[in-house]
């Protein structure tokens, strides 16, 4: 399967859906039960599939999910691949970037990054000097493209503004409970300024797939679909929205696949966003 890629008006395009490894490996602390074995079969199965799409980070299970990425992508064609990590909040001084953008090549066993995030915002780093050091990365190919997570609007707006080369992605949280991409201007602004807007934890399954709702349940119907496949569709079929999910099985695999390759009718868009139903606070992770 060919997954269809989004394009912004810059230029820079990806596939609209990719597999995430959150909690492959453990948490942000490695499990020594796990060798990574199942994880790697994982994201072999679905890279066999169509999804070329991977996104790691240096803080999953302190580097070894990127050292279980670059397991599965071993062999395989780099060019037919988009490869995205992420830099953690410790390490956002100008060199603490470019020693963990070295230290995360030497775990995936690659020699660049499509696209390299700031994992999250940490106001004892100066933006300046971290924006200058993916500058730098991006200057010397090591990193193909420069994007944040968790930014809220005027923080995304401000990088943008410090920034040598655009900004082209800003991954938070987002999906049919979580709202404050909406409510905050963030999705629009995105929209309106050539910005991917890359939601993570797209199912929300503490809340998601128990929610009692009509509309939810006469949307399904109408496009035969399961509400993991409707809540993946209603946020791809939105401008300049993208998003990724841990998929640790086959089966997970094929029923995600099916959020691909349709749209959603605008009208149908419109009544999820309306619908009733939201996360307690404490299960959102808030824009900053």
């Amino acid at each position: 399967m060919i997954i269809p890629a989004k394009k912004l008006k810059c230029g820079f395009a990806m596939p609209m859906f990719g597999m995430g490894t959150w909690c492959m490996g453990g948490d942000q602390q490695r499990d020594p039960e796990n060798d990574g074995q199942e994880n790697i079969a994982s994201l072999i199965a679905g890279l066999e599939r169509g999804l070329t799409r991977i996104d790691t980070a240096e803080m999953y299970a302190e580097g070894f999910a990127e050292k279980i990425v670059g397991q599965a992508i071993k062999g395989r064609s780099r060019q037919q691949l988009f490869i995205t990590s992420k830099v953690w909040s410790d390490n956002l001084s100008y060199d603490g970037v470019l020693r963990a953008a070295v230290n995360s090549l030497k775990r995936l066993n690659t020699s660049y990054l499509d696209l390299y995030l700031i994992h999250k915002p940490n106001d004892n780093f100066p933006l300046e000097e971290t924006i200058k050091a993916l500058d730098r990365l991006k200057n010397e190919g090591m990193i193909r493209n420069i994007g944040v997570s968790n930014f809220a609007l005027e923080r995304l707006a401000r990088a943008q503004a410090l920034s040598e080369h655009k900004i082209v992605m800003n991954q938070v949280h987002y999906n049919l409970l979580c709202r404050e991409p909406e409510t905050s201007g963030l999705l629009r602004y995105c929209q309106e300024n050539d910005i991917f807007l890359e939601a993570w934890r797209p199912l929300q399954k503490s809340g998601f797939l128990s929610l009692k709702c009509e509309i939810l349940e006469q949307i399904c119907r109408k496009y035969r679909k399961t509400r993991p496949q409707i809540a993946i569709n209603w946020l791809i079929s939105q401008p300049n929205a993208v998003t990724i999910s841990t998929m640790r099985s086959p089966k997970h695999i094929e029923e995600n696949l099916g959020a691909v390759g349709w749209n959603m009718e605008p009208q149908d868009i419109a009544l999820l966003r309306d619908m009733s139903g939201t996360i307690p606070i404490s299960d959102a992770v808030p824009l900053k």
